[in-house]
């Protein structure tokens, strides 16, 4: 088990905070100190996932806000909102997500719904705030991928699967975006000297309603069996789930431009450790080449951080 050191007096931002490795990672952040912010789609679910935190840690300080990564406008609402308080910001959890809804379904900016949750909206939000974290004695951006990575692909002539969808190529296509995201970050705070660590992390095989959720969206709650059988043979709860993102966002051992997961059975469970990153996320010129798609379809540049 990973133990945080006292995250005392640092602000930290948790997507999708309301459940699973989202919940658990705030729950342990505030625990070990740190003043959390619950960025969350629905205001009731964060409140209720509060109340679990603040009952096993009364003193714990916790912050519930909407955000919904999947709506450009929201997250540029939630930006403000802490570029105006001003205050340093220690360490930005990109955790949201959705995975492999059955049917293709778009985001209110018109974008294929992973693509938009899962990245467009984490990049569009980590770019606003880089101000606030620039501003903290080492800001850190610990983002959320998966070893589907390994198999994805950006398609530029098909960003938004509208020729062909499917479900699970365009969630690894999402979580490749993620994980060259995070690498291009790092690569950039290296060349403008900044004190800013980025950095990557994948959960393994975790048990979380991310495998239920998705399959819930534009048809009934149904789980495919193959997964049933695999999570049967070979998962994990967040709790050991969520300590690559931890490991990440918090360790002084942790690496800029590193990539963290499980250490068993061929990444699926077991222990952190620093994994090697996937084929299909070497070449250096991948994410300098998302990271300008990604200005042009959030309207987030760089130069506006």
């Amino acid at each position: 088990m990973y133990n945080l050191l006292s995250q005392q007096d640092k602000l930290v931002v948790v997507t999708g905070s309301n459940s699973g490795t989202g919940k658990e990672a705030a729950r342990r952040l505030a625990g070990a100190g740190a003043q959390v912010i619950m960025a969350v789609r629905s205001l009731s679910k964060g409140h209720g996932a509060r109340k679990e935190i603040l009952a096993q840690y009364p003193d714990a300080r916790l912050d519930v806000r909407h955000l919904d990564v999947a709506d450009l406008s929201s997250v540029r609402a939630f930006a403000e909102t802490l570029l105006t308080e001003n205050r340093p910001l220690n360490i930005l959890v990109n955790n949201a997500g959705v995975m492999a809804p059955p049917e293709r379904l778009v985001s209110v900016d018109g974008f294929e719904l992973q693509f938009a949750t899962n990245f467009l909206g984490p990049f569009s939000l980590t770019l606003r705030l880089l101000p606030l974290l620039r501003a903290a004695k080492e800001g850190r951006i610990a983002t959320m991928s998966s070893s589907v990575a390994a198999v994805g692909t950006i398609r530029y002539k098909d960003l938004q699967r509208e020729r062909h969808y499917v479900p699970y190529l365009a969630y690894a296509q999402s979580k490749l975006a993620d994980l060259l995201f995070a690498q291009q970050l790092a690569r950039v705070a290296n060349q403008r000297g900044w004190n800013l660590m980025s950095n990557a992390a994948h959960p393994g095989f975790t048990r979380t309603n991310l495998l239920t959720a998705g399959a819930s969206l534009g048809r009934g709650h149904q789980r495919p069996a193959w997964l049933t059988n695999l999570m049967f043979l070979a998962s994990q709860g967040v709790g050991p789930g969520s300590e690559p993102l931890l490991y990440a966002a918090t360790s002084p051992d942790a690496l800029s431009g590193a990539y963290y997961g499980p250490g068993r059975l061929f990444g699926l469970v077991g222990p952190t450790t620093l994994v090697r990153v996937p084929r299909s996320a070497r070449h250096d010129g991948d994410g300098a080449r998302l990271w300008q798609v990604a200005e042009e379809l959030t309207g987030v540049a760089l130069s506006d951080a």
